[in-house]
């Protein structure tokens, strides 16, 4: 498989070059006439204040298309959410720079579906081995542009890297099938071969050294998202659509994909229900809540955003809560050591949490802590905990994608199941109890692609990611994952 990325308003990740394989050389007629090649690293454009500490060897604002670093016509300006600071202006590139990085990237799998799964394995373990050396200068650059903590952010590196070093592993086992047919004289023979060119669609990617071509990065702007994105979906030398983001989007992108029947991998919005029974155990409880809530300052597709909580339980673990917020959560710069909570992306994504605080307030809901914008910054918010929310609450509709825990009381366990089952979108759920038959019974009825049994934190590298209804197609991770880029071939094979 070989890829093609397009990064949506990010900087790049860049890290040192590993050896090229064999026969994989960069082709100047891969290239557009729009595009100017360079033939070694670009510089930043601009190193404003924002982007001291941060590693001029790995911070690029360019594209990357067949091996080579390309500029554009035009740029746009990333901010530190926290700061405000410029930190760079990064390339937008647009139609005719993603089609070039299509064909760079099909030209290149020509010969890198020949290579050994061996090799394949081993650059990936290389690539792997490069982000673990360089974790504590990209964990900096990711802090710079998200405003998450920088503890956060050194964990999101070392997840990203595991899944290099699994799929380095997987890569040697992709196994095939022999079947016995009814007729004696032929065998039927199942082979996997890679899909294809992927493009893949999200809003950050980190790259180390690939063969040219294999790997493209196409950054571009809001203003050319659209535009770039069908172009990527419906090139016919395209197998593969992958995207990360919101259902709206994803449903687009999925019209554009449906015209050349491609293959697609979605993961796209949750609006996690984490459910509290009478039998759990309260401290347990809130612990997990903290951390399935609060990470990234609730701004990860997995996080909770409906706290159910039975009525015998609720005013204990309410109680709580607010303390475990009061006393474990600092908000603050993210390159602060005691910082637990960064920025929201951008102040669109304060002015949402602060008009789902409103909405509850206006329908009935109790401020337990926090509600408001916070003094940091004008992109910060406090951590805010709502009682008394009712199922007609915009927060109990929408994914707030914030810091904000409203908190629903329920009776009996069909309530809460009826009630976590209600959106239209299910990727990830959680729920406490200590009755193991309530356990089997509530795992099997919630309608998500994963759930957390007396557990905040589910992710992990050997697990399928993935969500069901309007969350998404297809997993990431695990042995499975692999399964979405690969193509079964039934082969016949007669006259034995």
């Amino acid at each position: 498989m070989a890829t093609c990325f397009r990064l949506r308003g990010c900087l790049t990740l860049h890290l040192p070059t590993a050896p090229a394989i064999r026969g994989l050389r960069p082709r100047a007629d891969c290239l557009v006439a729009t595009t100017r090649p360079s033939p070694g690293p670009a510089p930043i454009r601009r190193y404003a204040r924002g982007t001291e500490g941060l590693s001029s060897a790995l911070l690029r604002t360019d594209g990357f298309v067949g091996g080579r670093w390309l500029s554009a016509a035009s740029t746009f300006p990333v901010y530190d959410p926290a700061s405000g600071a410029e930190l760079g202006l990064v390339a937008d590139c647009g139609v005719s720079e993603a089609r070039a990085a299509v064909r760079a990237a099909y030209e290149a799998f020509c010969t890198w579906k020949g290579v050994s799964a061996k090799e394949r394995s081993s650059f990936l373990r290389k690539w792997y081995d490069l982000m673990i050396q360089n974790k504590d200068d990209l964990a900096k650059i990711i802090t710079a542009e998200s405003g998450k903590p920088l503890k956060e952010a050194q964990g999101e590196i070392l997840y990203s890297a595991n899944f290099l070093e699994w799929f380095s592993e997987e890569a040697r086992r992709v196994y095939g099938d022999v079947i016995y047919t009814p007729a004696k004289e032929r065998r039927a023979l199942v082979l996997k071969q890679p899909v294809g060119v992927a493009a893949v669609i999200t809003p950050l990617a980190n790259q180390a050294g690939i063969p040219p071509g294999v790997y493209n990065v196409i950054p571009c702007s809001q203003k050319k998202a659209m535009e770039v994105g069908e172009a990527l979906c419906t090139d016919p030398l395209v197998s593969k659509i992958s995207f990360t983001g919101s259902t709206a989007t994803g449903k687009v992108l999925l019209h554009h994909a449906a015209n050349s029947v491609k293959r697609v991998s979605m993961e796209l919005g949750g609006h996690a229900p984490f459910i509290v029974f009478d039998s759990a155990n309260v401290d347990q409880a809130v612990a997990g809540a903290m951390v399935s809530k609060f990470r990234n300052s609730g701004q990860t597709c997995v996080c909770s955003n409906r706290f159910l909580v039975q009525r015998g339980i609720h005013d204990s673990f309410v109680k709580k809560f607010a303390e475990a917020i009061k006393t474990n959560l600092c908000v603050g710069n993210g390159f602060e050591e005691r910082t637990t909570q960064g920025p929201l992306i951008n102040e669109k994504a304060v002015e949402k949490v602060e008009k789902h605080v409103i909405d509850a307030i206006s329908k009935g809901a109790t401020v337990v802590t926090g509600g408001k914008r916070h003094q940091v910054g004008k992109n910060f918010f406090e951590p805010t905990l709502l009682s008394n929310v009712t199922q007609e609450m915009l927060c109990s509709r929408e994914e707030t994608f914030g810091p904000l825990a409203p908190v629903i009381k329920f009776d009996t366990e069909e309530e809460a199941v009826a009630i976590a089952n209600a959106a239209n979108v299910g990727l990830a759920g959680y729920f406490y109890s200590q009755d193991l038959a309530q356990i089997w019974r509530v795992a099997e009825q919630l309608e998500v692609g994963m759930v957390g049994v007396n557990e905040g934190l589910i992710s992990s590298v050997e697990c399928p990611f993935g969500g069901v209804k309007q969350s998404g197609l297809g997993r990431e991770g695990s042995k499975y994952g692999i399964d979405e880029y690969l193509e079964l071939k039934y082969v016949c094979f007669g006259g034995l």
